[in-house]
């Protein structure tokens, strides 16, 4: 235990009340040595508000001030949540008066005031303390004056614009993208000042709007050049020296399964029967760890992205293409090195033993889902001649992979199917064409060959009791169940309990609506209704997978923890395993590392999503004025959200449904007309006209042409007519939005929308 983490403990196990510094440096028992590094490290503390000052000089830690220290969440109608470091604890609501002009993502520091005690968890608070600010530049839309100018944040939950002396408008001109730095933090009655630090240009050129959104997340697009002059060292092909001390298995017939226009493969297989009837199963892995050297510049930059962004017309990839889709990458027909994990699974899909060791290999063939699919599934016997040879190994891996699956289902795991959308692009970037990806046999054979492969990763290096990286998954709040439990019941349906609820439980319950019309609804609140999967230097199991060992080891190109698993692996591999100042190096370094990767994931997937969203509003732009049928998707006070058969979502708004008044009755996800009793609910078909498109704010607007159903038969307990609901207070800590993740643009028509979080095993 390093001095700041003695320190911490001390005071949190140890101290009864606050202490005057020199009283705490007492109390530790500080030896003379420590005692010189004792000051700065205290001071380091109270400046990242791990420990917390009072007005007397003595020193506590918040959690026993009641006080809570966290990233502030704003909401687009100016309140917020602070989400509290420790994982555990409930966030803590923040009106909008109460915010001291803390910014969306800021680091702050709140004062409880308020606890709701029961199931909720609910608290209210107050910061009063900004420890760091997040937003340095903000991404937006310029506006000139006569005299100054304003940038409108792209990101509305930054909730004000930036002002701009006439001085540092740098050549900006009205209505163009820009980026603005801030140079004087907002105060009261004084909104930010800040200069235009880069013009991105017109929002209507190509590639301007994804360029704001990538601005916007903090994404690099290009590499530094001392990263490129270290690339540039790394040798192109596999050599003889590099191959000393691996397994040779390039005598296998390896295959890689990815999708067509994937280049950068992390991840080859292949399955053999053996006697008796188990299956031997060969994970191979890039081995990035080889070439990516922890401390390196190379590394520092990977660390630094996280991950790999996909975005609708680029690829921010976390590592150079030279790496990503280079030596890195198990081309077929070359050398490549990789960790393999072998595992000798029974027909009943448990893993009986298994190994994990550097290899070398050589694909024999890249196969695609599509040809996978074609031969399995479809029976394409163009495609069965000419990969005759593979075709008894895919078989293999189908029956493996079946086997795999009935395992996870039998111990709980929830298993949802949602479609992946993919929007084509042209040459010149403009979307033709929106594709339901719907998973195949094929994926399934690599998804449950890499879950496998991650379980038996994170179960061996949980036993040898090293500092881990773990892909963890809590379970979820009592609050969410006792909300979905409270659907159920309007389809003849129910949990029973609502705290401690098992995986297995969510899971029989998909199976019983698989296939009616009320699948899509329940499904779709379920997925709300779970935590968001995280990375965590602490075993915490994986709830929605039902594993109790969870890591992320298969995909170390993209994603920055899968490289910390390697290195971490490769050295249990060396001769007298790790030292004890090595793991104490690592259990000081992982939950920094494991934390700044989820933020990473999160802002890569949110930053995804958004180029997705535009370029689906720039492809309806062309059907204008035309009717679609649809599917209600999601249930606001202010209207509802209809998703179309390509997988577009819009907004009928609630003004525009003029036949009558309605109500929003959120327990049971619908809006219920006071004179017509006419009901609208999360998952039942519509008809809509589509009226507007707006690409700068991602929107699309529907008017309702047909649907709804009689409330009769369907709603017990109708409310009166002109009967008002009982206020539900302030929004509750952590719960999603009923919309969809990302709360819309347009104003809330009734109660406040609650906290969204996109979900994400």
């Amino acid at each position: 235990m390093d001095l700041k983490e003695k320190i911490l403990a001390f005071m949190r196990e140890e101290a009864y009340r606050p202490l005057e510094a020199e009283d705490l440096a007492a109390g530790l028992e500080l030896k003379a040595a420590e005692l010189k590094d004792f000051w700065p490290l205290l001071a380091e503390l109270e400046a990242e508000a791990a420990i917390i000052k009072t007005r007397y000089g003595k020193y506590g830690v918040p959690e026993r001030m009641n006080l809570v220290v966290g990233r502030f969440e704003a909401s687009r109608k100016g309140f917020g949540f602070v989400i509290p470091d420790i994982p555990e604890e409930p966030d803590v609501y923040i009106a909008a008066d109460a915010s001291m002009n803390a910014m969306h993502n800021d680091r702050v520091v709140a004062r409880v005031h308020h606890r709701t005690v029961g199931m909720g968890k609910t608290r209210e608070g107050e910061v009063i303390r900004i420890v760091r600010r997040a937003n340095t530049k903000i991404v937006g839309t310029f506006e000139s004056g006569r005299h100054f100018g304003f940038v409108i944040p792209d990101d509305p939950r930054l909730g004000q614009d930036i002002f701009i002396p006439q001085n540092e408008i740098n050549g900006a001109r009205d209505g163009y993208k820009v980026v603005a730095e801030i140079t004087r933090w907002p105060e009261k009655k004084r909104s930010a000042e800040g200069k235009i630090a880069e013009v991105l240009g017109n929002p209507n050129d190509p590639g301007i709007q994804i360029l704001a959104i990538i601005r916007n997340h903090n994404l690099p697009a290009e590499f530094p050049p001392e990263v490129e002059r270290e690339v540039q060292k790394i040798p192109a092909a596999v050599g003889e020296e590099d191959i000393k001390g691996r397994r040779d298995l390039r005598d296998l017939t390896i295959v890689t399964i990815d999708a067509e226009d994937a280049k950068d493969l992390d991840d080859a297989v292949h399955v053999e029967r053996l006697k008796g009837g188990r299956y031997l199963l060969g994970v191979h892995i890039a081995d990035v760890s080889h070439y990516v050297r922890e401390g390196s510049v190379l590394d520092n930059e990977a660390k630094l992205r996280g991950t790999s962004v996909y975005l609708a017309d680029r690829v921010l990839p976390m590592l150079p293409h030279q790496l990503s889709n280079g030596i890195c990458s198990l081309n077929p027909h070359t050398d490549r090195l990789t960790i393999s994990a072998q595992m000798e699974i029974n027909d009943k899909g448990q893993v009986v033993r298994y190994e994990i060791f550097p290899s070398v290999i050589h694909v024999k063939r890249r196969l695609s889902y599509n040809i996978v699919r074609r031969i399995l599934a479809e029976n394409d016997e163009k495609l069965r001649q000419e990969y005759a040879a593979l075709v008894p190994h895919l078989e293999e891996m189908e029956r493996l992979c079946r086997i795999l699956r009935e395992r996870r289902m039998r111990r709980g795991a929830i298993d949802f199917d949602f479609p992946e959308l993919k929007v084509k692009l042209d040459d010149n970037g403009k979307p033709v064409e929106i594709v339901k990806r719907v998973r195949s046999i094929a994926e399934s054979i690599i998804e449950e060959f890499m879950l496998v492969a991650n379980e038996t990763v994170a179960e061996h290096m949980y036993k040898l009791g090293v500092p881990f990286v773990f892909r963890v998954h809590e379970e979820p709040e009592p609050e969410k169940m006792e909300r979905l439990d409270s659907l159920l019941h309007n389809f003849g349906q129910g949990l029973k309990q609502v705290d401690e609820v098992p995986p297995m439980v969510l899971q029989k319950v998909l199976s019983r609506i698989a296939g009616r019309p009320e699948e899509r609804i329940i499904s779709t609140v379920m997925l709300r209704s779970l935590k968001q999967a995280r990375y965590e230097a602490e075993n915490l199991g994986h709830y929605g997978l039902a594993a109790e060992f969870y890591t992320h080891f298969t995909s170390p190109i993209r994603r920055y923890p899968d490289l910390i698993v390697h290195r971490t692996l490769r050295e249990t591999f060396k001769k007298g395993g790790m030292s004890a100042k090595r793991r104490e190096r690592l259990a000081a370094m992982l939950p920094e590392i494991a934390l700044h990767s989820s933020q990473r994931e999160r802002a890569a997937a949110e930053a995804e999503r958004e180029t997705v969203d535009l370029k689906k509003v720039e492809y309806m732009a062309q059907f204008l004025g035309e009717e679609f049928d649809g599917i209600i998707s999601g249930v606001t006070a202010f209207g509802m959200f209809v998703e179309l058969e390509n997988g577009v979502e819009g907004l009928v708004h609630v003004s525009g449904m003029d036949d009558d008044y309605y109500q929003y009755i959120e327990e049971q996800y619908l809006l219920l007309g006071e004179r017509t009793k006419k009901v609208f609910r999360l998952g039942d078909p519509v008809r809509v006209l589509l009226t507007k498109v707006n690409a700068a704010e991602r929107s699309i607007d529907f008017k309702l042409i047909s649907g709804g159903i009689p409330a009769r038969g369907v709603l017990k307990n109708l409310p009166e007519r002109g009967a008002k609901r009982p206020a539900k207070g302030k929004p509750k800590g952590k719960q999603a939005a009923i919309a969809r993740d990302k709360p819309p643009k347009q104003k809330n028509a009734g109660a406040k929308p609650k906290r969204a979080k996109k979900r994400n095993y």
